[in-house]
């Protein structure tokens, strides 16, 4: 190695970040807390103000955007998860609309300032170099970018191949040894395997997938156990995918680029996760511009995306990051796959998602919640899925799309659907109750 470490405190490690910065933390699993803790030890004690901290997910506690901290701290993320939820939507934090791919750009454009990284890494090997482990995500484009980089190395952190990081561009490093925060997802209800049924029926063998996270793709998982010749190109796993590894079921085999790699940005999950990745030369943790570029994604063939949604218009608008005004999660990378499977050969865009909320609400409705967003346009839209059915709108007029997304609500919301499509579209429309008349209360599987 050109350079030894020397550790210091984090308390002297923050101490070099000064009022009106902008910060990059790590993360989802891999957020350096014990650097948090000391920052914001440093703010109790009136030394610091004015910072402003930007990041995708993140998981724990997040002082950053509590309220105790306003004009301390200004938090400005490119995800709302569960831990600023509240902050954001009583104005205390912020969020940044942006589809992951393009975050990393947004340092390196300049058009976001990033003063300095706070960043958790591995033990290094011995090349001098560290890995980000479990959340490349848009991380390594802040360590490129920022003045000062700070990074924790963490014995826990698993060393996941792909996008390294060079000690000699590490300032000051910090010790820690606390487990990365792990989840253990509810299992699959079946209403989970009722849907994660109708998206496995159409992956092909061969084909490449990108899926998300709990139990819904853990569902589709297991639904998955008897295909063959699976890739995975995706922004994140989950624990399903390390289980169809084993059954040989994913092998990357039929992939064009990085054939017989999994290749992903971030992931959270259990520690058997974790685990996996650790020195998996089959493994490859790489920049989110690089697993989130539609030009990538399109590379593989037969590329499936399956994203979900919290609502859907009856024209294909596609909602999943609020709820009417109420910020729930982001943009993330849904369109970016949308349009990465959508383009690759025989690849499908899938968006699925009950038919109702928790409290029996439809979620196929006439006109989204007024202030929802709309993150994949209903010209992007493609195969929406519902326990009761599958149905492709590419191709499909405003009017054909209302009739065959009211066939995959719940029966007892398709005759109010039916008035409501009726009022929008005027005395043209062909009711779905009038064309299948004797499938009122069936489910209904509509494959066009």
């Amino acid at each position: 190695m050109k350079k030894n470490i020397s550790y210091v405190s984090a308390a002297e490690a923050v101490s070099h970040i000064k009022s009106h910065q902008h910060v990059h933390i790590s993360g989802v699993a891999n957020v350096p807390h014990i650097l948090i803790e000391a920052l914001t030890q440093r703010a109790d004690h009136g030394l610091v103000e004015d910072l402003h901290f930007h990041h995708i997910h993140t998981e724990g506690p997040a002082p950053y955007g509590a309220p105790e901290y306003e004009g301390i701290f200004t938090d400005q993320g490119f995800f709302v998860g569960a831990n600023v939820r509240a902050s954001v939507n009583a104005g205390y934090a912020d969020y940044i609309p942006v589809h992951l791919e393009e975050t990393p750009a947004m340092y390196r454009s300049g058009a976001l300032p990033c003063d300095v990284a706070l960043i958790q890494v591995s033990l290094p090997d011995n090349k001098g170099h560290v890995s980000l482990g479990t959340s490349v995500d848009c991380t390594k484009a802040a360590v490129e970018c920022a003045g000062c980089v700070i990074a924790v190395v963490n014995p826990y952190v698993p060393f996941a191949y792909g996008d390294l990081i060079n000690i000699e561009d590490i300032d000051y490093f910090v010790q820690d040894a606390r487990p990365l925060i792990s989840i253990e997802f509810p299992a699959p209800s079946a209403l989970d395997y009722a849907i994660g049924r109708r998206c496995a029926e159409l992956v092909p063998d061969g084909a490449c997938l990108q899926m998300g996270i709990g139990s819904l793709p853990g569902a589709i998982a297991k639904q998955l156990e008897d295909h063959k010749n699976l890739g995975i190109h995706s922004e994140l796993f989950c624990d399903g995918i390390v289980d169809l590894v084993e059954k040989g079921v994913v092998n990357g085999s039929m992939k064009a680029i990085d054939r017989g790699k999994i290749v992903a940005s971030f992931l959270l999950g259990s520690q058997k996760l974790y685990n996996f990745i650790d020195h998996n030369p089959e493994v490859q943790m790489r920049d989110i511009s690089y697993t989130n570029d539609p030009w990538m994604i399109c590379r593989n063939p037969y590329t499936v995306s399956i994203n979900f949604a919290t609502e859907i218009d009856l024209t294909g608008q596609i909602c999943a990051d609020s709820i009417g005004t109420r910020l729930y999660s982001g943009t993330g990378g849904q369109l970016d796959f949308v349009k990465g499977a959508r383009r690759s050969a025989g690849g499908k865009s899938i968006i699925a998602m009950p038919s109702r909320t928790s409290k029996g609400k439809s979620k196929l409705v006439s006109v989204l919640t007024p202030g929802a967003g709309v993150v994949t346009p209903r010209a992007d839209a493609q195969w929406i899925v519902t326990e009761y059915g599958a149905v492709n709108l590419y191709g499909k007029s405003l009017q054909e799309r209302a009739q065959l997304l009211i066939g995959i609500a719940h029966p007892d919301d398709r005759e109010a659907l039916d008035r409501e499509a009726f009022k929008r579209f005027g005395p043209h429309f062909k009711a779905f109750h009038s064309l299948n008349a004797n499938q009122e209360k069936e489910p209904v599987y509509v494959l066009k």
